[in-house]
């Protein structure tokens, strides 16, 4: 009988070891040095997500203020499809546009690494949608986030850091269903979500021709880009609470 019992004790820590240490192990993943990553592992980033094509795009500034593509990262995972998330337990990944600021990374997620988007964002909250940690992660299983692997996530979540530890105050993420071109449009416009992403696609056409940042204000429970509330009449008088596009110093 104590033989059996030491046998049972042990399988179970055993197990409990194997259970836990994904989340406890925090492998070293070097920086991808093809692209001459440590030159811009500073520099301020902006970040788009697209379902579809499952890719995350990270760019970064140049000294002209525009920002560039520095590399691209396959998504390994999403859940719920297309269109915007909009309670807790729907399973979906949210779509539309975020912030992330220093106190929503979490360098000791049980995904490797992960930062949490801010959802749900002003738009969000305006249509009482519902849920909550909803992350860039590593791994590749997904209730909700995006799921990046191990790998990708630990260089993508380096430039995170260190963009917000050098000056840059917050990070746009702007997640779309897909590459809002107009044939892209056209083909999903029987979508029940075809009026939420109208609301989007401006915000994808002036990043594509300009490589500037969009502002993004929320009015009436609607995404304004590039406008300003009715009771704005420039971005100085603009709410900061509401402007999601512009990168601050601290």
């Amino acid at each position: 009988m104590k033989f059996s019992f030491f046998i049972s004790i042990g399988i179970f820590s055993l197990s409990f070891f194997v259970n836990n240490s994904y989340s406890a192990t925090k492998l070293y993943y070097p920086l991808d040095s093809s692209n001459n990553g440590k030159k811009y592992l500073n520099n301020s980033i902006f970040i788009q997500i697209f379902k579809e094509e499952r890719v995350l795009e990270l760019y970064t500034k140049n000294e002209k203020g525009l920002f560039s593509l520095f590399k691209s990262y396959p998504i390994c995972n999403f859940s719920g499809g297309l269109g915007p998330k909009k309670r807790q337990g729907d399973l979906k990944s949210p779509e539309g546009f975020y912030r992330i600021t220093r106190s929503q990374l979490k360098p000791d997620s049980k995904y490797y690494r992960a930062f949490n988007l801010g959802f749900p964002n002003k738009y969000d909250q305006a249509h009482g949608y519902t849920g909550a940690y909803l992350m860039v992660h590593g791994g590749c299983k997904s209730i909700g986030c995006y799921a990046m692997t191990d790998r990708y996530i630990n260089e993508i979540y380096r430039y995170v850091e260190n963009a917000l530890q050098n000056g840059q105050y917050e990070i746009q993420v702007n997640i779309y269903p897909f590459k809002m071109t107009s044939n892209n449009m056209n083909r999903h416009r029987n979508s029940r979500y075809y009026t939420f992403w109208r609301q989007l696609q401006p915000a994808y056409e002036y990043f594509t021709k300009t490589n500037q940042l969009p502002v993004i204000n929320i009015q009436q429970g609607q995404y304004l880009v590039n406008k300003f509330p009715n009771h704005q009449s420039s971005p100085a008088k603009a709410d900061e609470r509401l402007q999601y596009a512009l990168t601050k110093m601290e």
